[in-house]
């Protein structure tokens, strides 16, 4: 099932239709079982056609966040820690990311607010203080209060290659700042967990031609899904739940650096495609 955040409410579809729940998000996202949630209410709610859903996801569809934080991990794919430690090695700390990626514990960090999160359709931005930016496509998860994955939506973690790389302390600077993150299209929720052969999937277009492209299917990721947020909840509580984006294995070659005016096309097969275009906040 998919749910879509929309200025009037959530829309939600199982394929054969649309319904929608007037539920304020919190409440709806956050349930001990969410699929078996909206599977009850998949036939209560009012039903919508098929041309007003696509009108109003067209026109008021938000990023699927509410009063979550969202976190990320880092160096869970070993193509993510050679660039880490390409893009570190003139200031000395590449073996820090080598270190990581084969630690117990896993790299995790604040990435954003709701405040700070770009939806599908809207725009992400790149620091002005930058000389080298990316996007980085991650499979994201939905992790309600109790710290059980209740589903997936695709993330853009928008990043300065260049500010981490002068310096690994530099590293909520290279992440974190307004419109460093995009989620979307939906909320994703299937009654089993994402299987492993699924795949992301990224295109950088600019002025309609493909400057990059690449895929790659997320068993390819050292860690597992359930330690990753197993991890984040150790000491950590969240009220209404937490998004995690789980790392990245798709990196553009060192000379590609984002221009404004970019777009960036995210896909993850069963959830949908993330696109945003890049500009400055």
């Amino acid at each position: 099932m998919k749910l879509y955040k929309l200025l009037r409410g959530a829309l939600l579809t199982d394929g054969q239709g649309y319904r929608l729940l007037d539920e304020e998000w919190n409440t709806i996202i956050n349930r001990s079982d969410l699929y078996g949630y909206l599977r009850g209410v998949n036939s209560s709610k009012q039903q919508v056609s098929e041309s007003d859903a696509q009108l109003w996801i067209d026109q008021e569809l938000l990023p699927p966040i509410g009063d979550q934080e969202v976190w990320a991990a880092g160096v869970t794919y070993f193509r993510s820690m050679e660039a880490r430690m390409e893009e570190s090695r003139n200031s000395g700390g590449a073996d820090l990311y080598d270190r990581v990626y084969h630690a117990e514990r896993p790299e995790l960090f604040f990435k954003a607010l709701a405040h700070r999160v770009a939806g599908h359709g809207q725009p992400v931005s790149i620091r002005k203080d930058s000389a080298w930016d990316v996007p980085e496509p991650e499979l994201t998860l939905y992790i309600n209060s109790e710290g059980a994955i209740q589903g997936y939506t695709v993330g853009n973690d928008m990043s300065s290659r260049s500010i981490e790389g002068e310096n690994a302390l530099y590293l909520p600077q290279a992440k974190v700042y307004d419109r460093s993150a995009a989620l979307g299209p939906c909320l994703y929720v299937p009654e089993s967990p994402i299987g492993s052969e699924t795949r992301i999937e990224m295109d950088i277009v600019r002025e309609g031609q493909v400057m990059f492209h690449d895929a790659v299917k997320i068993d390819r990721i050292k860690r597992s899904l359930v330690e990753l947020a197993d991890y984040l909840y150790r000491e950590c509580s969240f009220a209404h739940g937490c998004f995690l984006m789980t790392g990245t294995c798709l990196v553009p070659p060192n000379e590609f650096t984002l221009r404004p005016g970019d777009r960036v096309d995210i896909t993850i097969g069963p959830i949908g495609t993330l696109s945003n275009t890049v500009g400055y906040n």
